[in-house]
């Protein structure tokens, strides 16, 4: 009976046994499941955020996708504007050519049936039996705009903002060109006053609106106001600029040399000297060399340019300039090839100094800032101080900028011209300049011109030593500014 008690007690042992083997299989059963279910779980939402992120990514990327394809779908249709402008101003000049040839055949035509007609009569009677003579048609065309703006009730404020100008300055100017512009009248048409033909000029040139706008508001035809603007700039240049642009003597440089050094503390300055790049379109000879790389990179579109070097005194006037290179070329390029380069190797500029930018090389007569990348002191205050001079140069292209509106874009005006249009803005800007003629703060220009320094950037060790001889007094003697300590 022992036995199988013993017998039965270790069965029932093996079996609780069993039982509790059988529970902790379970249990760790169950714990590696929740356990799987949980990295499950946790890859699941893993891959959810991958998925949103990557959604996201995509969204944005569109998102910059499509705002590029916008901007390059605006330039696109800009340009596309600007060719269909140039091509609509073209053909219309071109029909305005067809009609001036057809009327110069029937003005030929009829000018010799009327002196037949006139040959053949006798000399008490007219040439028709009506009694009145045969007249020349002419189309129709309305010049009230103009007629008002002559009127001298017309406001001078809204004269002011049509030509830039006051009446009297306008006047002065149709007084010294009176003699080289006016015409005579002729048996067929009565010629255009000297006031309409300069205010053609100075109306195009003011405003850069296209021949056909000029047209209508002058009640002219496109090809007569383009050869106005042409003939009243051709007769600026020879006339006014004489006159109004002129190199100072030196009397006047000792006044020029008082207000810089009143100004800036540097020494025999007579100038301020920069150069700046005026649109045109795409020539047919040599494209390559009136290509503008910079301006191409910056605003993505195709430019060419011709370059304007200019020299100021203090008050913003010219007292030089170089007008016609190539807007590839460099500036010191441009300055070694203008009549002032000249002027300054021959001995003329022989110590007096013509401030420029960092784009000039240094010379005995050039004074240009530091431009090694870690300057002194001396060198940051004489930089501080050479910018005072800088700045009259630069304000003074951009009034001539926002004053004739003309050199912000390509023009309708040939290549050969266009000095003679450049040159003729410049002798304006001096009027207005000398007369003190003030220029609304709405046609204010933000000018953008790129300097490249030049490889040699120092081609004289006097002027050197000139240089750090200024920049030294100008630090030790309380002369240069402390906005870069």
């Amino acid at each position: 009976m022992s036995t199988s008690s013993n017998i039965k007690k270790r069965k029932r042992k093996n079996t609780q046994e069993q039982e509790q083997e059988q529970e902790q299989e379970s249990s760790a059963n169950k714990g590696v499941k929740k356990r799987g279910l949980k990295e499950i779980l946790a890859s699941i939402l893993i891959d959810e955020q991958e998925m949103v992120d990557e959604q996201q990514q995509l969204i944005n990327s569109s998102q910059q996708e499509k705002s590029q394809y916008e901007q390059i779908h605006k330039k696109k249709t800009q340009a596309m504007l600007d060719i269909y402008s140039d091509f609509e101003t073209h053909y219309s000049d071109l029909d305005e050519a067809d009609r001036l040839r057809v009327k110069r055949s029937r003005i030929s035509a009829a000018t010799k049936a009327v002196s037949a007609v006139s040959l053949s009569a006798p000399l008490n009677q007219t040439p028709t039996g009506s009694g009145q003579q045969r007249r020349l048609w002419v189309k129709d065309r309305s010049t009230a705009w103009w007629d008002r703006c002559n009127d001298p009730q017309f406001p001078e404020s809204e004269f002011r903002q049509a030509f830039r100008m006051s009446p009297a300055t306008f006047d002065l100017i149709c007084e010294e060109l009176n003699s080289v512009v006016a015409k005579e009248d002729t048996m067929l048409r009565a010629a255009i006053p000297v006031r309409q033909r300069v205010a053609v000029c100075i109306w195009r040139l003011a405003t850069g609106e296209p021949l056909r706008l000029v047209s209508k508001r002058f009640g002219l035809g496109i090809s007569t106001c383009h050869k106005l603007v042409l003939e009243v700039c051709l007769a600026i240049k020879t006339v006014l600029m004489p006159k109004f642009l002129q190199w100072p003597d030196e009397d006047t440089q000792d006044g020029i040399k008082k207000e810089f050094e009143k100004a800036s503390g540097i020494p025999n300055v007579i100038g301020s000297m920069y150069t700046t790049h005026i649109p045109i379109i795409a020539p047919k000879v040599s494209v390559a060399a009136y290509f503008n790389k910079r301006h191409t990179e910056r605003n993505q579109k195709t430019s060419y340019s011709i370059t304007v070097q200019g020299v100021v005194n203090p008050k913003g006037v010219f007292t030089d300039i170089c007008i016609g290179w190539p807007g590839s070329m460099p500036d010191h390029e441009i300055l070694e090839k203008s009549a002032l380069y000249h002027r300054g190797s021959g001995g003329a500029l022989k110590g007096v100094w013509v401030v420029g930018t960092s784009g000039y090389p240094l010379m005995d007569w050039v004074l240009v800032p530091y431009t090694s990348q870690h300057l002194t002191w001396t060198q940051h205050a004489f930089n501080e101080k050479i910018r005072e001079v800088q700045r009259v140069s630069k304000e003074a292209f951009a009034r001539l900028k926002g004053r004739w509106s003309c050199l912000q874009k390509r023009t309708e005006v040939k290549l050969l011209d266009l000095p003679t249009v450049l040159g003729a803005c410049c002798v304006l800007h001096n009027i207005c300049e000398m007369r003190n003629e003030v220029m609304d703060p709405e046609l204010n220009f933000d000018l953008v011109d790129d300097e490249m320094v030049p490889e040699i950037n120092m081609r004289s060790g006097s002027a050197m030593q000139a240089r750090d001889s200024i920049a030294h007094n100008l630090l030790h003697h309380g002369l240069a500014g402390t906005s870069f300590m």
